[in-house]
């Protein structure tokens, strides 16, 4: 088995993983086999053949995602530390839980924004395809503007709501990673490969960035809502020590977290499958470059 082969089956095998722990509630390690997960596609992208440019953009935008599943380790772990010092040392009463609620918002938006470049490079990834002049591709555009259809109406109760500078200034970072993912589907069909693995890793990959702003904009919306008394609000603070056995099973959790990652194994795959034949079929570099590398690493153009 070659090592791109390889690679590529190891990082199926850990987002299986990955989505097998969200399910029993392990949230730790579905991060951690999410990671393991982004770094084999990492190195299976920088292996494979296809163009350069093509295979460097698709390899910074699954770099940046693997970035953003790192950091979100490193918060979770972080937040285990802190919950438990809070249970076990001296209570501070005057500690108002608006605090770390916001922190929380922050640390989502940073996450978003790495999400947000990433979908950004891997649109570059796209748009360095040329474009085959398929009639099927119209159906990616129209499926595209349903999903944004469907994104506009599920975020318009928030526009309304709410203050619109503010939680555009919030939730701004997630809105550009749906709206990148949207635009790169609409265009992915001219550029799909054969099985149309692009088509489908963008339209997973936009489910996921619309759930991101989702859930941003509910945490915020939450935040405000108790920020701003004069909303009229009842409320009364406290803190969840434990969960019901009911819950041990985390459905809604394990199906993010699939969509997410074959969402980014799949446009990965795709864009280097629609490279390689369009490579092939011209029988010549693309776009300049200097040509499809093969598993040794040289240009084909040199043998």
């Amino acid at each position: 088995m070659r090592l791109p082969i390889g690679l590529l089956v190891a990082s199926v095998a850990a987002g299986l993983l990955a989505a097998a722990t969200a399910l029993l509630a392990m949230p730790a390690a579905s991060l951690q086999f999410s990671l393991v997960m982004l770094l084999a596609l990492l190195g299976h992208v920088l292996l494979e053949r296809g163009t350069r440019r093509v295979r460097w953009a698709v390899a910074a935008g699954i770099g940046l995602l693997a970035v953003v599943a790192a950091t979100r380790l490193f918060w979770y772990q972080e937040q285990v530390v802190e919950v438990g010092s809070v249970a076990y040392g001296p209570a501070t009463a005057g500690t108002s839980i608006l605090v770390p609620w916001r922190e929380s918002i922050d640390r989502d938006r940073l996450a978003a924004l790495g999400l947000a470049l990433g979908v950004v490079c891997l649109a570059a990834g796209v748009l360095a395809l040329p474009s085959r002049g398929r009639r099927r591709g119209a159906a990616t555009a129209v499926l595209a503007l349903l999903l944004f259809a469907w994104f506009g109406l599920d975020s318009a109760r928030e526009f309304v709501d709410y203050p619109l500078a503010k939680l555009l200034g919030t939730v701004w970072p997630a809105l550009l990673a749906a709206l990148v993912t949207m635009g790169a589907l609409a265009l992915s069909g001219w550029r799909a490969d054969r099985r149309w693995l692009l088509p489908v890793g963008l339209f997973l990959l936009s489910l996921g960035a619309a759930n991101e702003y989702s859930d941003l904009a509910g945490m915020w919306s939450g935040w405000w809502e108790m920020a701003n008394p004069d909303r009229n609000a009842f409320l009364q603070l406290g803190m969840m020590l434990s969960s019901s056995a009911d819950d041990s099973l985390q459905v809604s959790t394990a199906v993010e977290t699939t969509i997410a990652l074959a969402g980014a194994g799949l446009a990965a795959t795709g864009a280097l499958r629609s490279s390689r034949e369009a490579t092939d079929r011209m029988g010549s570099p693309l776009m300049g470059d200097e040509g499809p590398h093969t598993a040794d690493g040289d240009d084909a153009s040199s043998a």
